[in-house]
């Protein structure tokens, strides 16, 4: 450890420094990007545990996601098998069950996406950033005053 012996006290200090480090929890969230609100209609197919579904999906990111569903005899750590049917065309991925929100839904972190299937799930989170990016529309604004 940085050249030092292991009898040296300043060894000894700075594993137990590291230590200290190692068992506080970060302040961060783990997420490494933000998941978009999906303000559209986007379903997924799913497949885990034996069982075919179709939820709708409430946020997504290149990296994961968080899908509605009341059907939760699912597990963290199983593997799943998505299937989009979206405007920029269909995208296949598999992924891993993370997080069990009993009542509402499962968080999916993918695994694996084709390089076809990542451009097109890219060009889908443009889209949808840049709709949740718009400002809200003024619905009375083109009516005249009289």
């Amino acid at each position: 450890m940085l050249g030092l012996a292991a009898g040296d006290p300043r060894h000894q200090a700075l594993a137990s420094a590291q230590g200290a480090l190692l068992q506080q929890k970060p302040s961060y969230s783990r997420r490494g990007l933000t998941r978009l609100p999906t303000s559209e209609d986007i379903w997924v197919c799913w497949r885990c545990n034996g069982r075919d579904d179709v939820s709708r999906v409430l946020d997504i990111s290149i990296d994961g996601l968080f899908i509605q569903t009341p059907h939760l005899k699912v597990k963290e750590g199983m593997s799943a098998k998505l299937d989009f049917l979206v405007q920029e065309g269909r995208i296949k991925a598999d992924a891993v069950v993370r997080h069990v929100k009993g009542g509402r839904g499962l968080g999916l972190r993918f695994l694996a996406v084709s390089e076809e299937d990542r451009q097109r799930l890219k060009a889908m989170l443009s889209r949808l950033r840049s709709h949740h990016n718009r400002a809200p529309s003024q619905p009375f604004s083109g009516l005249e005053q009289e």
